[in-house]
């Protein structure tokens, strides 16, 4: 089949617009049009409900959506492997949640590119449901998330706990009154909701919610108020007394976890590049778990 009837569905099915996915394909609309119909007729089913600026997924799309994610991004992971250079061997493709990234990712992808200076590394940062599924089809080899897939086929192992703390821009203020004036409360996952929920569970609605903790920082410098942030993301700005810890706030704790398919332990560089995540949390101001692979 032609990839390029996927990836024109995938951006019909994203932008539910034919002219705005032609824009984005550098195609005319007829073209967009043409390989749809080209490939309803080469599955034999109807892909999308066609009503006046209203495009939809057929129970079918819906269906192949996923399927068609898988293999467009299987295709280009497998042009890049044979496009590497001569000076790489292998090629790594790992993922992360997006406050990952600045927590352990970064430094761990900048360690994997010292060390193994034989393997091509790529990175993705996703929402944790695309991250899982990723994973499964084979495009990436390694995942870093909060909270762990509850999926047989892959191997998940704690490798780190990132305390949470809660940080205003208000000095000596409280944890009640905090919660209560100018709080952007945000969703670091469904175990956090619960024990954040037991400690505060007479807490007015929030000013803000955000679904990122970056996002909270930023809004906290910007405008002011409380959070509840990565204690390592935000040591430097409470020692410059840019934002104060709010003492009597309890601490919560978030489990990171690295998510592996089963046959992880026979590629060398991938063990090696998980083993780098571990022995990096050992020296930083995350408490590491003692998972390794074996």
């Amino acid at each position: 089949m032609d990839i390029s009837l996927l990836k024109t569905f995938l951006e019909v099915a994203r932008t539910r617009h034919f002219g705005n996915a032609a824009e984005h394909l550098f195609v005319t609309q007829s073209a967009v049009s043409a390989r749809v119909k080209l490939l309803e007729a080469t599955l034999g089913l109807a892909l999308f409900t066609r009503k006046r600026n209203d495009i939809r997924l057929t129970p079918a799309g819906q269906r192949l959506q996923r399927h068609a994610e898988t293999i467009v991004r299987g295709w280009e992971r497998a042009r890049q492997e044979l496009a590497l250079e001569d000076r790489f061997v292998e090629s790594l493709a790992a993922g992360c949640t997006f406050d990952l990234w600045p927590l352990l990712v970064r430094d761990w992808s900048l360690r994997v590119a010292e060390v193994l200076p034989g393997v091509a590394l790529q990175i993705e940062l996703q929402a944790n449901d695309l991250l899982s599924q990723r994973l499964l089809s084979g495009v990436l080899d390694l995942v870093f998330m909060f909270d762990p897939p509850q999926i047989s086929e892959l191997v998940v192992r704690q490798i780190a706990e990132v305390p949470l703390i809660m940080v205003s821009t208000k000095a000596g203020i409280g944890a009640s009154e905090a919660v209560g004036n100018d709080y952007v409360l945000v969703d670091w996952g469904p175990v956090f909701a619960v024990r954040h929920a037991s400690h505060f569970p007479d807490m007015p609605a929030p000013a803000m919610r955000v679904s990122l903790g970056g996002l909270a920082l930023d809004l906290l410098l910007a405008r002011g108020g409380t959070a509840y942030l990565a204690q390592p993301a935000v040591e430097p700005l409470v020692e410059q007394g840019r934002l104060f810890r709010v003492s009597d706030a309890p601490v919560i704790d978030r489990s990171v976890y690295a998510a592996l398919r089963p046959d992880a332990g026979e590629r060398d560089a991938l063990v090696h590049a998980y083993r780098l995540a571990a022995e990096q949390l050992h020296s930083r101001p995350i408490a590491a778990g003692a998972a390794v692979l074996g």
